[in-house]
């Protein structure tokens, strides 16, 4: 389905050259949207993804857990495309940065490299907070926009041998709904959007039998539908909310939204 509202909005998405990025970002783009995507690294998957999105796209190499770069981002995308509608924060480091074997051999965590660790947290916590810090006041002061933040199963978040990548995505959830609430009422949605499941991404070793922890393993497109609407004008104000991809119904989009009750539930 494509959203009318979409055309001409511009969007942003951290870590946008690769696996869920690149799908999130290639949807919106054909939706009409103007995309600005981001890799830590200048390389040939960036270079190859905006090509793939068209001459408007703008492609930028900046580490998300640098405080700078995510404000030069920012900056250079209101510079290019003189504002920003939608900020998708998607870069993240998975255990590949503590273990290559960590879904085969469970990896504990007294045992993980400080630097290894620091960096998964640096990206995957600080790197949203960053982004948003530096695309908020823009958003202030046209009036409105939108975060969405890209998280992970429950269940990654306590699984044994997960950890820090598991509860950094706990962390990103449960910042997401204080800052839907900080928000409320300035026209700035916040929300939430995962897979459902282990995706095919490089999150995961490569492997001849690749699959996630559930013996399942998701194709990154798995996003393309949700993202669409949450970008567009047909989810405004609806904020806080937490949509799973796999359980999406185009026809009731609110079906996918796992949040419930006012109280947060503690794992």
């Amino acid at each position: 389905m494509t959203h009318s509202s979409l055309e001409g909005q511009v969007i942003l998405v951290s870590g946008g050259s690769r696996g869920l990025g690149r799908e999130m970002a290639i949807a919106l783009a054909r939706a009409g949207a103007k995309l600005v995507i981001t890799g830590s690294t200048q390389s040939s998957s960036l270079a190859e993804t905006g090509k793939a999105l068209g001459s408007t796209a703008l492609t930028v190499a900046a580490d998300v857990k640098d405080p700078a770069a995510s404000a030069s981002v920012v900056e250079q995308t209101i510079s290019h495309f003189g504002k920003l509608d939608v900020l998708i924060n998607n870069a993240g480091l998975g255990m590949r940065k503590i273990s290559e074997t960590f879904n085969t051999v469970t990896t504990r965590f007294w045992e993980a490299p400080p630097n290894s660790w620091s960096e998964i947290v640096d990206t995957n916590v600080n790197g949203p907070f960053y982004l948003a810090r530096a695309a908020i006041p823009h958003m202030l002061s046209q009036g409105g926009g939108k975060i969405i933040n890209i998280s992970t199963s429950d269940q990654t978040m306590i699984r044994k041998g997960y950890t820090p990548y598991g509860p950094s995505k706990a962390f990103l959830e449960a910042a997401s709904r204080a800052w839907a609430e900080e928000l409320k009422g300035t026209g700035i949605d916040v929300n939430i959007l995962l897979p459902g499941g282990a995706t095919d991404t490089d999150l995961l070793p490569p492997s001849p039998n690749k699959k996630g922890a559930d013996g399942k393993l998701l194709e990154p497109a798995v996003m393309r539908a949700p993202i669409l609407w949450l970008a567009s004008d047909l989810s405004n104000g609806i904020t806080g909310g937490r949509f799973i991809a796999t359980l999406w119904d185009e026809n009731d989009p609110l079906k996918a939204r796992s949040d419930t009750g006012e109280k947060p539930q503690i794992m």
